[in-house]
């Protein structure tokens, strides 16, 4: 399950747009109960602002899911330095989701990799068509979605996150057979995201292979319910 925030506040952008930004709850934290409360383990936390900023920004909600909730946090948004990084494990997240900077500094992303273990780092590896998209999905990079993974993968990430940025917040299914090609050429973690609008989604990438999958508009919208979900869990 996916919390993003906007100014303080739990909201959702369709394809990475700002301008589209809709309030779903003016406090993240009580979303994060909630979600607890029905089942679910997992939460993928995403500092919008601090993706645009190119610095962490909301960490003080982090802190505040972290010591509300027994929820494993993963983290991403703004993480560009040592300090981001430091920022973010403090406050609480178990996991940090390394995207723009896998890109413009793969010798940062490797260090932090070799200081603080494949387990805690994951790839961001979110994509329009086939490449790479950067800064909080404003930028296009000319990294190929597979190449880019694999050789992450051959130097030691074990997780990825992956958001096929044409189909974030659409809600018409994710992309399964891209999700189903990366696996087939990687021996990869693979979390899915983007479009996941109903159980039957959920359920082909389970058979993908995929780890795990990442919802956010389809609960906020009552597409899916969390009841529904954390009894996947």
């Amino acid at each position: 399950m996916a919390i993003d925030i906007l100014g303080g506040k739990c909201v959702r952008l369709t394809k990475g747009d700002y301008s589209t930004g809709k309030i779903y709850n003016n406090d993240p934290v009580d979303v994060a109960l909630e979600i607890e409360d029905n089942g679910l383990k997992f939460v993928h936390v995403v500092d919008l602002d601090g993706a645009r900023e190119k610095r962490v920004i909301n960490y003080k909600i982090l802190e505040k899911i972290a010591s509300k909730t027994n929820l494993s946090i993963d983290f991403g948004g703004g993480i560009r330095s040592d300090d981001d990084l430091k920022i973010a494990f403090n406050s609480g997240a178990k996991q940090v989701t390394a995207g723009s900077i896998a890109v413009t500094d793969p010798s940062l992303m490797l260090k932090w990799l070799e200081t603080y273990g494949a387990d805690k780092i994951i790839l961001g590896a979110d994509f329009i068509g086939d490449e790479i998209a950067t800064h909080g999905w404003t930028e296009r990079s000319d990294r190929k979605l597979i190449s880019f993974i694999s050789e992450y993968v051959s130097k030691g990430v074990q997780y990825v996150i992956c958001t096929d940025v044409d189909k974030d917040g659409m809600m018409k299914g994710p992309s399964t057979d891209i999700y189903r090609k990366i696996l087939e050429n990687t021996n990869i973690n693979l979390i899915a995201s983007g479009g996941i609008t109903s159980l039957r989604d959920i359920e082909d990438i389970r058979e993908t292979g995929c780890e795990g999958a990442i919802i956010g508009k389809a609960v906020y919208e009552g597409k899916l319910k969390l009841k529904e979900l954390g009894k996947l869990c």
